[in-house]
């Protein structure tokens, strides 16, 4: 089941009923992620080249040296923060799109289940800060094992695994269910819903293609709860309305 459910989000992710989606998600997070790099230029030359100038102030033979060392320590700072924003800016650009993702899954794999419910607004903004927490979280803690052998990497894959499958799923189990019965059905579930986690966690810490991990976890954790309600009677959910016949 986990298998089948990773295999459909990722290739649903570059079909063409999700290329809207997928290119309204990407485009802003480059956008984003463009305008951050002019700002920290524009911040740099405002607040930094000013102080640097006055320190080497008179010493010409030094002059041209400096400023080609100085331009390229700031590349390469801007290259690493902009690294670290990427999680962030994915996060909360994706987390406009995330209900239009499980719309796309829903009617085009699943179309006899009735459709789920968009999450409101502030909780879908609040799965998007909880994301960018995870995010942080995980690579902290891997951060601090980084001189135990592969005691780090299994760090960040079980942190990640755990947190990220726990609020996907929910977000998903939401759009059908109370928000207690969505938490019940996850714990239910749990040992699946962490294992589906896992290839969430192995394509955030994949360069560039981490920034479709938010579409990508939501539209794997949409298959995994609509799979998960078909095998559990108890957490079944209703079929879609049959169409009305026209009149004769």
């Amino acid at each position: 089941m986990i298998l089948t459910a990773t295999t459909a989000a990722f290739f649903r992710l570059f079909s063409p009923e999700f290329r809207g989606v997928f290119f309204k998600s990407i485009g802003l997070t480059l956008l984003a992620l463009l305008m951050a790099w002019f700002g920290l230029r524009e911040l740099f030359e405002w607040a930094a080249l000013p102080w640097v100038d006055a320190l080497w102030e008179g010493q010409t033979r030094w002059e041209g040296w400096l400023q080609v060392t100085t331009s390229i320590l700031a590349a390469i700072v801007f290259a690493i923060v902009l690294g670290l924003l990427i999680a962030p800016a994915s996060a909360i650009v994706a987390s406009l799109f995330l209900d239009d993702a499980a719309e796309v899954i829903e009617r085009e794999d699943y179309p006899a289940v009735q459709g789920g419910r968009p999450v409101p607004m502030v909780a879908g903004f609040w799965l998007s800060v909880k994301f960018l927490g995870v995010v942080v979280i995980g690579n902290l803690l891997a951060l601090l094992l980084l001189l135990v052998p592969f005691v780090n990497l299994f760090a960040f894959f079980a942190v990640n695994a755990y947190l990220l499958s726990r609020e996907f799923f929910e977000f998903a189990a939401l759009r059908y269910r109370p928000e207690a019965e969505a938490k019940a059905f996850r714990r239910r579930h749990g040992m699946t819903v962490f294992l589906a986690g896992l290839p969430i966690a192995a394509m955030l810490s994949v360069p560039l293609l981490n920034l479709l991990t938010p579409l990508f976890a939501a539209a794997l954790m949409v298959h995994l709860h609509l799979k998960l309600s078909r095998r559990d009677s108890e957490f079944a959910l209703p079929a879609a309305a049959a169409p009305t016949p026209l009149p004769a």
